[in-house]
């Protein structure tokens, strides 16, 4: 290093660093703390750093010793590294280059922090500042982990390799581009295979783990190499060391899942080599590994015919491993009943609020609200399970039992009953075994095949069924608890019994079993039977009218007893019933039942608490079941959510303003919208319009400021009651169209869209409103019209929006012509095209004939328009439901069609030949219905 520091500042920076370590004095930590970021602003801070770092000697003038001195060059090297981070641009090449050189030495050093130093900061030179900017690294390396000369010590080696292995995760479709017809991967995954074969478990480890990374881009190096991939892949499956193997095992999963083809010439050696290594007594984390491969496999299909003849082997093994260890046995047998305690901080789970169009669903499902509404459950990544619903696993950590669980799960819905087949002798001798762990083992399996083999076991559930519901009272929490999401996952079987002494005989035992566990003394067996009774409750639907009564007394008691742990998914039970039963819910006598425990819980949750938000949700399903019936809990509801918006705007002014003050939590704002929204659906018109103006702050103004925010998921909720406002309210809402308009149309610019999960379902919700404001006579859209017009098209013409997107602005077309028909009318060609197609993926409802009906006016002023698919609208005629359109609801949309038709026979000269044209039964339909 040709520049060299000056004694009284390296004494100086040494002193802060060692200072800036001290967990004994926070004084001196902090002052310390803050002259280093005085120094960031001097020149030569990154050179003094790189010195220090890079000198294994303590320099004399420090008066630190050694062990001191050891620790001060990794807060070095910690500085160095939150330099690079934030102000890459501002360090000189002179200073760069010397860093550079000081990893690489780094590398060498022979104390194990400083080595890993040496790679952190290698990689973050790379982040920021590419790896153009230092393309010889890769050879530097390459060159330690090979041991060339000959001198490098092992240490050096794996902390060369660890470097190297970050490098190539970073930057992996970099290596894989042509600088001057090379592409550096055609050099570095030949040198990565030969490093599978190093000394050190360490590097091959690592090596391996590298190469397993490009497997999912397929460069065309590895492709070339891929023999030897394969050969390094076996060489080592039966290597000495856990890691590696864990590495191997991690590959095969890869394999089965962006390369089964490559698989299937070697499955019999593969499903004895997964099952060895999942048996491995000693490394969890290697069975893990292994357990993961059954699972990927299980959903791939390419893998189901060659895995198929090994599921004798494979089952067995995964049965085994669902029991739980002796340790874990132990540790669960010993939990005592906590159902009085109070829940600790750490049990909470955090809440999310749902948004209206969180989600954005496919056509059928959207298209009767014409709302991207959302789903029921998120969506669950690979490898993850649902905690509240799909193993009742009382661990929270993903382990080699769920993961086996898991596996069997998806064999199941590919085998079916050869499955059952292989599992009936296990059920039959584990399920009354007397050891706990076998029993709840067996009744997760019995659980975990329902999905895919139901019609087999089937005929043995009058048998199981009473069994089960006999295991909800056994003495161990957990089998109390896997039995409660076992029922729950065979519920339907019960709930759509037809012999009503069958019904009697399974499913009131079934539902009165679940009830009763929800007041269990263990608040995890609470849980499983709240999450299990809400299984029942979706699957039977409108089945459970009878039994609404006891249910609620339940609910109630448990909302007494709960703690909040459990309240999130109480609250859930009780929406669930609300949309299950609808209108049962609203007898008055149900209501005298169920409120007083919401009113009460109500007003006992402050306004931070995050239990408002499944509360609130919960608000908004009983809502819409009770209709008029909620007329008297409407009012402090509706202020209380008007309140909680204006205070979580109020925060995010706030925040906005002040940088040290924290952003607020906007699922308050999303969830209060929500309910809103459900109030004014619910409720009179005149009930709900008194709520809104006597609202403070003003409600439209309040509503444009969400409608603003920065948030997807509050613009979504914003939008839904936009629309609902339009609905219900219009006349409240009529006045402030000049200042909601102008948001509105800057919404459904695409451009806009941040991110395509939220965004679609946020422009769906938009349109949707659009097109409710556009039934109004009284909406003046004029001075946006054409902008709205433009817009909408865009959306309709773009092959990549989801399909309600694409529906919602196609059904906003044509309602914007029920009223804009003169304006619409010289455009009709640029979208009638793409509003046939799209409708015609819509079951026919109201917004449907709705958006018809204006569209028939548009055709009627410029009938010409519709020349190139002028048949395709008249097959679309002839499909509509027609006793459904000769009903008085439907009047106007059907005499539309009719003026319609009329007139093109009056316009084709030859308009019988015209007909001839069209499938006979088309004919035969527009002739029949509308005498043409």
């Amino acid at each position: 290093m040709d520049w060299q520091p000056q004694d009284q500042p390296l004494r100086e920076l040494a002193c802060c660093l060692r200072d800036s370590l001290n967990g004994q004095d926070r004084n001196v930590q902090k002052r310390a703390e803050l002259m280093l970021i005085q120094a960031t602003s001097n020149p030569d801070f990154v050179n003094y750093l790189t010195y220090i770092f890079c000198t294994p000697q303590v320099p004399p003038m420090t008066g630190l010793d050694q062990q001191t001195y050891d620790m001060v060059r990794f807060a070095a090297a910690l500085n160095l590294k939150t330099k690079i981070h934030v102000a890459y641009n501002t360090v000189s090449p002179e200073s760069l280059e010397n860093v550079r050189r000081a990893t690489l030495l780094g590398l060498r050093d022979p104390t194990h922090q400083i080595r890993n130093s040496a790679g952190s900061l290698i990689t973050e030179i790379l982040q920021q500042g590419g790896l153009l900017a230092w393309p010889q690294v890769l050879q530097e390396l390459i060159t330690l982990v090979a041991n060339l000369p000959g001198d490098v010590p092992q240490v050096t080696q794996e902390a060369a390799m660890s470097a190297l292995s970050k490098v190539c995760e970073d930057n992996r479709k970099l290596l894989d581009k042509d600088y001057g017809g090379q592409r550096p991967l055609e050099v570095i995954i030949p040198r990565l295979l030969e490093f599978t074969g190093s000394q050190s478990a360490s590097v091959r480890s690592m090596a391996l783990n590298t190469l397993q990374a490009f497997l999912a881009i397929k460069p065309k190096a590895l492709i070339d190499n891929f023999d030897n991939f394969m050969s390094s892949l076996f060489r080592l499956a039966n290597d000495p060391s856990t890691d590696v193997r864990r590495i191997v095992c991690q590959a095969f999963v890869q394999l089965a899942d962006v390369a089964a083809e490559q698989l299937i010439p070697h499955i019999g050696g593969l499903v004895d080599y997964i099952i060895m290594q999942q048996n491995n007594g000693e490394d969890p984390e290697l069975a893990l590994d292994a357990a993961e491969f059954w699972l990927t496999a299980a959903e791939t299909p390419a893998l189901h015919q060659p895995l198929a003849p090994h599921m004798p082997k494979i089952v067995p093994l995964l049965l085994q491993s669902m029991v739980y260890d002796e340790d874990d046995a132990i540790r669960l047998a010993g939990e005592e009943d906590d159902a009085d305690l109070e829940d600790r901080a750490e049990d909470l789970k955090p809440q999310f609020a749902r948004a209206k169009g969180a989600r954005v669903e496919a056509a059928s499902d959207t298209a009767a609200t014409g709302k991207a509404e959302q789903a029921d459950d998120d969506e669950l990544s690979e490898g993850e399970i649902d905690d509240d619903s799909d193993w009742g696993d009382p661990e929270e950590e993903w382990s080699v039992r769920k993961c086996s669980a898991a596996a069997l799960d998806v064999f199941a819905t590919v085998y079916h009953e050869s499955i059952f087949d292989l599992i009936l002798p296990y059920l039959k001798e584990t399920l009354r075994h007397e050891n706990w762990a076998n029993r709840e083992a067996a009744v997760l399996t019995l659980g975990a095949i329902a999905g895919g083999c139901m019609e087999a076991v089937t005929p043995h559930l009058p048998e199981l069924i009473p069994y089960l519901i006999s295991l909800l009272n056994d003495p161990q929490p957990v089998v109390r608890t896997i039995t409660c999401w076992c029922l729950g996952r065979y519920s339907g079987w019960a709930a759509h019994l037809e012999d009503p002494a069958a019904k009697a005989q399974y499913f009131e035992p079934m539902i009165d079993g679940l009830l009763q566990r929800m007041l269990d003394r263990n608040k995890k067996v609470q849980e499983a039977a709240v999450s299990a009774f809400t299984s029942l409750e979706d699957k039977a639907d409108t089945n459970l009218i009878p039994y609404v009564e006891p249910i609620l007394r339940r609910f109630v008691e448990c909302f007494a007893r709960y703690k909040e742990r459990n309240m999130a998914i109480l609250y859930d039970a009780v929406q669930t019933l609300a949309n299950s039963v609808q209108a049962e819910l609203a007898k008055p006598e149900m209501v005298n039942i169920l409120m007083p425990a919401l009113i009460d819980r109500y007003n006992k949750v402050p306004d931070d608490n995050q239990e408002m938000y499944p509360m609130l949700e919960c608000l908004g399903y009983v809502a819409t079941a009770y209709g008029e019936a909620f007329t008297p809990f409407a009012p402090p509801m509706f202020q209380r959510c008007i309140k909680l918006i204006y205070q979580t705007l109020q925060e995010a002014i706030n925040a906005a303003q002040n940088p040290d003050a924290t952003e607020p939590d906007r699922d308050f704002m999303i969830t209060s919208l929500d309910l809103l929204s459900a109030i004014i659906q619910s409720i009179s018109p005149a009930k709900s319009g008194e709520l809104v103006a006597n609202a403070q702050p003003p409600f439209f103004d309040l509503l444009c400021y969400c409608m603003n925010d920065s948030n997807d998921e509050v613009r979504q909720s914003s939008y839904a009651l936009l629309g609902d406002c339009a609905t219900y309210l219009f006349p409240h809402l009529q006045p402030y169209l000049p200042t909601i308009l102008p948001i509105l149309l800057k919404q459904l610019d695409l451009d806009s869209i941040r991110d395509e999960y939220t965004g679609f379902a946020l422009v769906s919700n938009a349109c949707w409103s659009l097109g409710e404001i556009s039934l109004h006579e009284g909406a003046d859209l004029s001075p946006y019209l054409d902008q709205l017009f433009v817009a909408l098209v865009t959306i309709l013409s773009n092959e990549n929006v989801s399909g309600s997107l694409n529906e919602n602005a196609a059904l906003a077309l044509g309602r914007l012509g029920i009223f804009n028909s003169e304006r619409l009318a010289p455009h009709l060609h640029q979208y009638a095209d793409g509003f046939l197609k799209s409708l015609s993926r819509i079951d026919f409802d109201r917004e449907k004939a709705s958006a018809f009906l204006g569209f028939n006016r548009v055709v009627m002023r410029n009938p010409q328009a519709l020349e190139s698919c002028l048949v395709m609208y008249f097959q679309t005629i002839a499909s509509l439901p027609q006793k459904t359109l000769s009903t008085e609801k439907y009047r106007d949309v059907q005499e539309s069609f009719q003026q319609v038709l009329q007139g093109y026979k009056k316009l084709i000269p030859n308009f019988d030949s015209f007909l001839l044209q069209l499938p006979p039964a088309v004919t035969q339909k527009l002739q029949s219905h509308y005498q043409i």
